[in-house]
């Protein structure tokens, strides 16, 4: 059986396509880049914006017009989102789509490939990436009224620590950057009576030659262990942290059902973990446009955003997405000022991440290479992306270097 895969969507849904490629190569199944010489595609979905599905959407057409004869299997979240029997936005109806997976059931879509038993629970020696995915946890347990990601993946599951150092050994073999990932990350270890602080201190233990990084992690979830890791380690856990924000405003915080912080006690945690240090990345997600969202509310963002010291930010216009409480709150946003508000938000992103960029220069760096080829470049432990010399060691390198201003603009890693 020759596959493609194809993923959209985050970090999360990277790992997951990781296990099904582990799960093809273990029942002897060909993985092919062109969808035109597959037997199957597998897609696996997103579902947090409109345009991610549709997005989503377009690609499976574009899968049935190219091979007619392709089978097609959606899994992911939006696979998982509930829908009525008539409801014209049904995955299944798409042309070629014969079987949905809900979330990542392994068990499920091994049925649907009619893979043999032995090929569940196989587990790779390598990733395709140059830094490795370890999925840490699945599903959530908090209701942000704009999100669907809850109905799509369910409660907070954590799996065991054994397993995953196991795992992460594995990795470190052939990836010198692990990247711990899962839909909130925060809760790991709630259900097994644990920690996210735990968990990282026995990886770091065990695992001494890998650098972890932390995907995304709700700023009052870093409890004192990790807060010490993030500062003190930053050869084995990166001074790295993307937190999200979703607004500056307490009243919309409310609205959108984030009832675990305000602006204040977002602020304080950010700012213990990054004051005083030049070499620390801080990312967030906001959303421009929520409904309610009046003027002082986005200037309430905006003069936050300019406040803390933040490296980038994921910035996006509100999507309602159906099923969720969101959508049906009053006083919706026109979709045109939540355009403008977003642009005025990515602006000022950009200014701080230059500004983050020029006190970088003349700094040293911990350097993992990614990429190949034209696309082959640098990620420092602050997730700077940053040019490489020709001498720079290969893909999936690891290098001590200094950063320095690049003739076209950006910072150039050399290696010392």
């Amino acid at each position: 059986m020759r596959v493609h895969l194809r993923t959209f969507g985050c970090r999360a849904n990277q790992a997951d396509t990781e296990a099904v490629r582990a799960m093809l190569a273990a029942a002897g199944a060909t993985e092919v880049a062109d969808p035109r010489e597959a037997d199957v595609a597998v897609v696996n979905s997103c579902a947090v914006t409109a345009q991610a599905e549709a997005e989503l959407r377009t690609a499976v057409r574009r899968l049935a017009r190219d091979r007619p004869a392709l089978r097609t299997v959606v899994m992911g979240c939006a696979s998982a989102v509930p829908r009525a029997a008539d409801d014209p936005a049904r995955l299944d109806a798409l042309p070629g789509v014969e079987a949905l997976v809900a979330g990542a059931d392994p068990a499920a879509l091994a049925r649907a490939l009619d893979l043999p038993p032995a090929a569940l629970g196989a587990v790779a020696q390598a990733q395709t990436g140059a830094r490795a995915l370890l999925r840490v946890q699945d599903g959530c347990d908090e209701h942000c009224t704009f999100c669907i990601t809850t109905l799509a993946r369910g409660a907070n599951r954590s799996r065991p620590v054994a397993a995953l150092v196991e795992e992460a050994a594995r990795l470190a073999d052939t990836h010198p950057e692990i990247v711990l990932t899962g839909i909130h990350v925060g809760t790991y270890g709630r259900d097994l009576g644990g920690s996210l602080g735990a968990l990282v201190e026995a990886l770091v233990a065990r695992v001494p030659h890998a650098r972890f990084r932390l995907s995304s992690v709700e700023a009052t979830e870093v409890d004192d262990r990790l807060a010490a890791l993030l500062r003190d380690a930053p050869a084995q856990l990166c001074p790295f942290l993307h937190a999200p924000l979703q607004s500056g405003s307490d009243r919309l915080l409310r609205r959108m059902g984030r009832h675990w912080y305000d602006a204040a006690r977002y602020a304080e945690a950010v700012e213990r973990l990054a004051d005083g240090r030049p070499a620390f990345g801080l990312g967030a997600d906001v959303i421009a446009g929520f409904p309610g969202e009046t003027d002082a509310d986005h200037a309430a963002t905006v003069a936050l955003v300019e406040r803390l010291p933040f490296t980038a930010l994921h910035v996006f216009p509100y999507s309602p997405r159906p099923g969720t409480a969101a959508t049906r709150l009053p006083d919706p946003v026109p979709p045109a000022l939540a355009r403008e508000r977003a642009a005025e938000l990515r602006e000022l992103a950009r200014r701080k991440a230059d500004a983050h960029a020029a006190r970088r220069a003349g700094g040293a760096a911990d350097v993992v290479v990614v990429g190949a080829g034209e696309r082959r470049s640098g990620l420092t432990e602050d997730y700077l992306t940053v040019a490489l010399p020709a001498d720079a060691p290969p893909r999936r390198s690891r290098f001590a270097a200094r950063l320095e201003r690049a003739a076209g603009g950006g910072l150039l890693a050399r290696p010392v």
